[in-house]
């Protein structure tokens, strides 16, 4: 059983990492400021949920690169992230 638990960890740290790529790329590539300007102007455009979705899209590529390698485990905890992600920009959208 640990064995599982420890592969669905890795499984969330990848996706959490990629991600992290994601919003970083995103944020490199809209932005004519620094990062922390365009992350400033992104929380106060109320825009931060949906720039999180489009962050997450490489969490797909991941998912499936798991899925190709039979790692279903680690492919459960990217899917496990990215509900969780989905989760938090339908709050950030209503709250």
């Amino acid at each position: 059983m640990g064995h599982i638990k420890k592969e669905i960890a890795i499984g969330v740290l990848v996706s959490i990492l990629a991600t992290a790529a994601g919003l970083f790329l995103y944020l490199e590539y809209i932005s004519q400021g620094t990062i922390a300007e365009t992350m400033k102007m992104v929380r106060e455009g109320g825009v931060l949920g949906s720039v999180l979705a489009l962050a997450a899209i490489p969490n797909l590529f991941v998912f499936w690169v798991f899925l190709k390698k039979r790692q279903d485990y680690r492919a459960r905890g990217v899917l496990m992230t990215t509900i969780a992600i989905a989760l938090l920009t339908l709050a950030l959208k209503f709250f």
